[in-house]
């Protein structure tokens, strides 16, 4: 049953990893970034249950905090002018 489990989260990893190949807009391929980093640390979680070693949940929660961290940041980036930054800098006009 957990390695069912563990196959289900690589299954939807990779449909969210799909989804960041072709969101549409920055904020679809944000989110299945963030969604990604979150099945990332279900995935750790279940691996260290499996395997009886505990000290993975560290990596886990640590891992969970920096995938947090850095989608506030991108989103804070994009909050405050980023798209069309990048947009100039990609020689595309700001409307």
């Amino acid at each position: 049953m957990l390695v069912g489990a563990a196959v289900a989260i690589l299954v939807v990893m990779g449909l969210v990893l799909i989804r960041a190949l072709k969101g549409p807009t920055v904020y679809d391929r944000i989110l299945a970034v963030n969604m990604f980093g979150t099945k990332t640390v279900l995935l750790l979680a279940l691996l260290a249950f499996i395997t009886g070693r505990h000290d993975v949940l560290d990596i886990a929660l640590a891992y969970a905090l920096i995938n947090f961290i850095g989608v506030i940041a991108v989103l804070r980036f994009f909050e405050y002018g980023g798209e069309t930054a990048l947009a100039t800098e990609n020689g595309e006009d700001e409307t």
